[in-house]
């Protein structure tokens, strides 16, 4: 991790994050929305930082990362393509959009085209 952002490196950013979070009752998704939104996403190395920070289990923190599909663990696209998948949407044909857009593109869910 060696990229930098506005002088800090992500090491510096997920610390400085932690530090603002860390006596927040219930700081955990905060404090990940904000270093997704400083970084882009959340390092799975800065996992053990964070869970040290907020005196949580890395498996607590892992579970939260994994649960929530906003949360990436790797640097997303230029652009992020969302379907909706409720029973709403299913009925409105989005099962179809949905084989469309992996079809064209060549990816699955979660994928990044080399473009």
């Amino acid at each position: 991790m060696t990229r930098e952002w506005g002088g800090l490196s992500i090491q510096q950013v997920i610390a400085k994050r932690v530090q603002e979070y860390r006596d927040v009752s219930g700081g955990l998704l905060p404090l990940l929305h904000a270093i997704q939104g400083d970084i882009g996403y959340i390092p799975p190395a800065s996992v053990a930082a964070i869970a040290s920070g907020l005196n949580l289990s890395r498996a607590e923190v892992h579970g939260v990362i994994s649960f929530y599909h906003d949360f990436r663990s790797a640097p997303a696209g230029r652009h992020v393509l969302q379907i909706c998948r409720a029973e709403a949407c299913q009925s409105m044909g989005s099962r179809e959009l949905e084989a469309h857009a992996r079809n064209t593109l060549g990816i699955d869910y979660g994928g990044t085209t080399a473009d």
